[in-house]
């Protein structure tokens, strides 16, 4: 009876040793879990990397695939101010969109369609020309003044260790989505992968980051980092893609006149 009860107790301890082991595989690990000060320096690192304090420009190529429609490439300048929340994206091609344009100013998203010459005010959820882009792809980053982080787990992306976190936007942030997911890689702190999702959890967008580049900037003393390609893919109309490049990046100052309603309008003339 004792040489049953100690080979019971000792398959017991080896079930355990097993059940941890299979645990440990399937939870993302959070031994080296970072704290909310180590979160908010994170998020805030990721915001001022991507942010210029000067001005900023870039050309922008977008290529949108939809199931069952042809593949359509735009071409897009891209105007920021990021100390005053300016930006403007104005379309250059095709010939059917040329001069049709976007001004975030004052915290609002406006439209302008040259085709109608009429403005419309537009939320954070509007599709850029269209396309799976939303403004945050191509504006500042925001992430610490609009989301509470919570860590989720030091994963594997591939070859890349990351920190996984889950971001909750503020009450009184206006954005695209109400909560975002983002792997950022340990080693160099670029951000990985993002998926955002609905409030009711669904998801709904997933946009990876391969390549990031970075450009000195005179203004702030310090690198501004870019992503040279973001690939982003529909999770609600799966099938749809849109791929973002940015190039010729340049941190020269800006007329002021860029900035304005006029200066968009007078682009389609």
């Amino acid at each position: 009876m004792n040489r049953t009860r100690r080979s019971f107790r000792v398959n017991l301890s080896r079930l355990a040793l097993l059940l941890g082991g299979v645990l440990a595989l399937l939870t993302p690990s959070l031994a080296y879990a970072l704290d909310n000060a180590e979160m908010k320096a994170l998020l805030e690192q990721l915001d001022e990397r991507q942010r210029s304090s000067g001005d900023y420009k870039a050309l922008a190529y977008i290529e949108q695939k939809e199931e069952g429609k042809d593949d359509l490439l735009y071409e897009a300048v891209i105007y920021r101010r990021d100390g005053n929340d300016e930006m403007v994206i104005l379309f250059l091609r095709p010939k059917s969109e040329a001069g049709k344009g976007y001004l975030r100013i004052d915290k609002n998203l406006f439209l302008y369609d040259p085709t109608v010459g009429k403005w419309e005010r537009r939320t954070e959820r509007e599709r850029i020309g269209g396309t799976d882009s939303r403004r945050q792809d191509f504006d500042e980053s925001r992430l610490a003044e609009e989301f509470t982080p919570t860590y989720v787990g030091e994963e594997e992306l591939g070859k890349f260790k990351v920190h996984h976190l889950q971001l909750d936007a503020k009450a009184d942030a206006d954005v695209a989505y109400p909560i975002i997911h983002l792997w950022v890689d340990v080693e160099t702190g670029n951000l990985l992968k993002q998926q955002e999702h609905a409030l009711s959890g669904k998801l709904m967008r997933t946009a990876y980051y391969p390549k990031w580049e970075k450009l000195y900037s005179e203004s702030k003393q310090a690198d501004l980092y870019f992503p040279n390609e973001i690939r982003i893919y529909d999770e609600v109309e799966t099938g749809n893609s849109t791929t973002i490049v940015l190039q010729e990046v340049d941190l020269s100052t800006l007329d002021d006149a860029i900035f304005t309603k006029a200066w968009l309008e007078s682009k389609s003339r």
